[in-house]
């Protein structure tokens, strides 16, 4: 049985996130299906599928949740790989934490659909999601008055560079209901003159430069990954004006680190409000490795907190 310490074991495991410059896309999507779908789901939570926009998504409810809160999850998978599936375990344990439904989107995975398809499938599931959250308020309404949807995004990897495009691109009345938007190990900056792809040797215990290359180039051109669609650091300030609540967890070992940290000061100097929290000697997407080391487990508790507390000012903790 795998302990809770077993470092060897989650960075064998988390590795299968990454598309390796040596393998193809199919074999990529295998692996990574194969390691992380699972029948199983925990914390007694039910899965159903439903069409938003008419795109097929996961609609994972625990036992427990906010009828008026409904959490939107990107799934990473280095814009080419991933799936509802492989990622239904993982969301199903934040809807269990954060007593919220979540919806996880099948959009269309490159190379076969290159940028922007994969926004667009979002975009449309967020539409759908807000109209329906919308009408359902205004039937619940006890005073007259209908409340707002309670909309979060979540995301890791590649699926944060799509889901802040969402946010990029919302009108006011949009970006109004999003509560928070809670982002694991994002990639922020995948430009040609990036400091990730730009630099001698760039890699940690997970993730690499050539990773991020190769991902990329199955994604887009060259010349778009300096459009903040694809970079988020690259966004001028109007883009940040009014942004949602950031919340970015991820591991003190990543070579995203740096990235993290200069979104964080944009973000704060646009005048948001924008919380880093690093974890000590983690790796990438630690997260999704909670069978073999227990702060997987402790991290989603406190992204529990951060959706039912709204406590996306608070101080990061620190272990």
């Amino acid at each position: 049985m795998a302990m809770f310490n077993d470092r060897r074991g989650a960075i064998k495991k988390l590795k299968l996130l990454t598309y390796n410059p040596k393998s193809s896309v199919d074999s990529f999507r295998a692996k990574l299906e194969e390691e992380f779908r699972t029948v199983f789901l925990p914390n007694k939570v039910e899965l159903t599928e439903y069409k938003y926009g008419n795109i097929m998504c996961d609609v994972l409810s625990p036992e427990i949740y906010s009828s008026n809160r409904i959490l939107i999850y990107v799934h990473g998978g280095c814009f080419t790989g991933g799936s509802r599936a492989s990622w239904r375990s993982f969301c199903s344990s934040i809807a269990n934490k954060t007593y919220s439904r979540v919806v996880v989107p099948e959009y269309r995975l490159a190379p076969s659909y290159p940028y922007p398809a994969a926004i667009e499938d979002i975009q449309s599931v967020f539409r759908a999601v807000f109209t329906e959250e919308q009408i359902a308020c205004s039937l619940n309404s006890e005073d007259g008055k209908a409340k707002l949807p309670e909309i979060i995004i979540g995301a890791d990897g590649s699926g944060a560079s799509i889901a802040l495009s969402l946010v990029f691109n919302l009108r006011e009345k949009y970006r109004s209901c999003i509560k928070n938007v809670i982002l694991f190990s994002p990639w922020l900056d995948v430009s040609p003159n990036s400091r990730l792809l730009t630099a001698k040797k760039a890699c940690d215990e997970v993730m690499s430069a050539e990773v991020i290359r190769k991902s990329c180039g199955d994604y887009t051109y060259g010349a778009n990954t300096a459009s903040p669609s694809v970079s988020p650091l690259l966004a001028d300030v109007e883009l940040l004006e009014q942004f949602p609540p950031v919340f970015i967890q991820m591991g003190e070992k990543e070579i995203l680190l740096e990235d993290a940290v200069a979104f964080q000061k944009k973000l704060v100097e646009a005048g948001n409000q924008c919380v880093l929290d690093v974890w000590p000697d983690m790796m990438y997407m630690f997260q999704m490795a909670d069978e073999y080391i227990s702060q997987s487990h402790l991290a989603l508790d406190k992204i529990g907190k951060i959706v039912t507390g709204n406590t996306c000012g608070e101080k990061a903790l620190e272990f």
